[in-house]
């Protein structure tokens, strides 16, 4: 009898695990904010419901099926996480190296590859291919996508970028923007899908060294940038930076701002590089959760 009790034990558990992990259908609810979650204590993308102070999805590559075991460390210490297509697809990528684009409803993923050199930024460009950018490698990396990728073999171009920790696609201007050290280059997309190419249009200074988090401002033909000592507000057309008022400028990990009744959003570590909490940009707390080791945060918008 006790056999079979731990036996029926074990099939509710294994049977919760595949119910909760082969969510097929899952979107957000109308009304409620959610923010998506770069989680490094489970190498996870996860978003949180603001209102019930919990994370309700995940992907976890080390659970995932369409992601081989072996290359489930690509996706450890997820460094970034950004919505696509107004929320239908998260665009990841880890230190580990890896870069992904999942689709939120089933949490499928539908491509993967492997960057290296301490991935910390990721975009899609306008023909499909993913571009990501490597800090300690100091190298973006342009990823030809063909939907039957084989993740070790897909094709790549290298391109130097030193210290490389962003990267922002302008889809109305058509340019890539990133903030090397105290430089914001632009660069022009040859729009080769099957030899990709980047020509530098421009660098300009910067206020302040050391740019980590650039990422575009809600609704406006502007720029967050978090730099080692302050957060700037960007103006893509006269590439001039504002320091924003804020007594939580150092060693600010992201910065993500959204529609009205959304605040702008900021992470700020506690421990290391990680926290376990979302502030608004006045110190407010928005999320936070015991355990948690967050890097970035963004809205799901």
């Amino acid at each position: 009898m006790k056999y079979s009790i731990s036996l029926l034990t074990c099939l509710l558990i294994t049977t919760f695990w595949h119910t909760s992990n082969a969510q097929t259908n899952w979107h957000p609810e109308k009304g409620k904010k959610y923010i998506i979650l770069s989680e490094q204590s489970k190498s996870r993308v996860a978003i949180a419901d603001i209102a019930a102070r919990r994370i309700v999805w995940e992907w976890r590559p080390s659970v995932r099926p369409d992601i081989k075991p072996e290359h489930a460390k690509w996706f450890e210490a997820m460094s970034d996480a950004k919505p696509l297509e107004n929320g239908k697809y998260i665009l990841a990528c880890a230190s580990g190296g890896g870069v992904a684009l999942i689709r939120v409803a089933d949490k499928k993923t539908m491509l993967y590859a492997y960057a290296g050199g301490n991935t910390h930024s990721v975009e899609q460009l306008p023909d499909g291919n993913i571009v990501s950018a490597s800090s300690t490698g100091n190298f973006m990396s342009i990823f030809v996508t063909t939907g039957k990728d084989d993740p070790e073999q897909t094709v790549r171009k290298d391109f130097y970028l030193h210290d490389g920790h962003n990267l922002v696609w302008d889809k109305k201007k058509k340019r890539l923007y990133t903030v090397s050290r105290d430089q914001l280059k632009t660069y022009n997309y040859n729009a080769n899908k099957n030899n990709p190419a980047f020509i530098l249009i421009d660098s300009v200074a910067m206020p302040d060294n050391g740019a980590h988090d650039l990422y575009r401002a809600y609704n406006k033909d502007a720029l967050w940038l978090s730099a080692h000592s302050a957060i700037f507000k960007v103006d893509v057309q006269s590439k001039k930076a504002e320091k924003v008022n804020t007594r939580f400028g150092e060693n600010i990990k992201s910065v993500s701002s959204g529609p009205q009744g959304y605040p702008t959003i900021i992470i700020r570590p506690k421990e290391k590089w990680w926290t376990d909490e979302v502030l608004d940009i006045e110190g407010n707390s928005i999320f936070k959760q015991q355990g948690l080791k967050i890097y970035k945060a963004r809205w799901l918008l």
